[in-house]
């Protein structure tokens, strides 16, 4: 297990009502009388609440920040004696599953009790956010309330995108971890291995070395580079001039890190060579790019100049990196557009990626903090030369 500054797990009650105090700012600066949250991720970054039972969609939970004093729970009271592990003390219970009235007549009495101020409450309605609750409850709560029941997702990653100095140390961690197992990848695997095995092998190094949870670990491989990067493993064998790419979102204490590693099999060609050399450069680029006052266009920039001139045919990914944090992927987006400000102590991840001919594609990914003096690595840098499995 690696023990080395290894975070504290959880967080201080000091650390939480930071949080909800800087949540209750940037609520009254979009006129927000409160906001409503009923995601894993946004319930675990005002709570710190987590549990196995998230995978379970039969019940709802709810937590109420309001513009003014502690969040407010309402939840099934299953959850009842794991709440009370964490620091919120204001907590309404219901017995669920009730399709008739599974919590919304609590959570209606709630929220009507946060006042009238603006009218307005949020939920999470935009992008890469996601109500965890039926429709149709949802359709009855907006048609019970007097106030308007609006999107608060940009006011949520406003909060969420810039990390406290306490989330960066379990994502470092998380990196460190991830980063000694693929160090170790290339005495743990052979040609004429699946990529199934590849990727049991990895995520036993992996959990060995300390990580909670492997929600996302693609192995994926072909003959001078992959054809897509989401699907597998499959059980297809590791062969003499293969690429084989792994990503993982590893996590521990709820804290993903995301990043990927190329290797190959045997001997590749020299245009695999070639390739891994200019993503090795594109994400230099990249995170020498990703300074406090940038632009997330700018970071994009960056790095699809290099691609470009190294020739390509295209890019199916879209973007080239994005934020990460209680989600494997959160804003902003590294694309052309997105034009997010950079600020410190945004965790990002630098990934750059090569459609070099039809169906050939490696990509690569590192990732990053933002400092007050620019980016600093949060995981071990990829050698510049593709590492080989023998």
């Amino acid at each position: 297990m690696n023990n080395h500054n290894q975070p504290k797990r959880g967080f201080s009650k000091k650390e939480y009502e930071l949080r909800v105090s800087r949540a209750q700012k940037i609520m009254y600066q979009n006129k927000l009388d409160g906001i409503f949250v009923t995601n894993k991720a946004n319930f675990h970054y005002f709570s710190g609440f987590d549990s196995q039972f998230w995978e379970s969609p039969t019940r709802p939970w709810f937590l109420v920040i309001p513009g003014e004093g502690e969040p407010i729970a309402v939840i099934p009271e299953i959850g009842l004696s794991g709440i009370t592990n964490t620091w919120i003390s204001d907590v309404n219970t219901w017995s669920a599953p009730d399709p008739q009235d599974d919590g919304i007549s609590l959570l209606l009495g709630i929220i009507k009790k946060l006042g009238n101020r603006f009218g307005r409450v949020g939920a999470e309605l935009g992008r890469e956010m996601a109500l965890r609750m039926p429709v149709i409850d949802f359709m009855k709560l907006k048609h019970n309330l007097d106030s308007e029941i609006v999107d608060a997702s940009p006011a949520i990653w406003e909060m969420r995108m810039i990390k406290t100095e306490a989330e960066i140390k379990h994502i470092k961690y998380i990196c460190s971890i991830v980063s000694e197992a693929y160090d170790e990848i290339p005495n743990k695997i052979s040609i004429g291995d699946s990529e199934r095995d590849a990727a049991r092998k990895l995520k036993k190094e992996i959990y060995e070395k300390g990580a909670d949870t492997i929600p996302f670990l693609p192995a994926i491989s072909g003959k001078d580079g992959v054809s897509q990067i989401v699907c597998g493993p499959s059980d297809r064998i590791l062969n003499n001039g293969d690429v084989l790419f792994f990503d993982t979102g590893s996590t521990y204490d709820g804290y993903f890190c995301d990043f990927d590693r190329n290797f190959g099999i045997g001997t590749v060609s020299d245009e695999v060579r070639r390739v891994h050399d200019t993503l090795w450069l594109a994400t230099e680029a990249g995170i020498a790019a990703a300074v406090p006052g940038a632009k997330t266009d700018d970071i994009w920039n960056s790095m699809n100049k290099i691609i470009e001139e190294s020739g390509t045919v295209g890019n199916s990914v879209g973007r080239l990196g994005h934020g990460v944090g209680l989600q494997l992927t959160e804003p902003p987006s590294h694309c052309q557009g997105d034009n997010t400000d950079i600020s410190e102590n945004m965790v990002l991840t630098i990934e750059p990626g090569i459609e070099y001919k039809k169906g050939k594609m490696i990509v690569h990914e590192e990732n990053i903090v933002v400092t007050r003096d620019g980016p600093s690595l949060l995981t071990k840098r990829a050698p510049r030369e593709m590492p080989i499995i023998r």
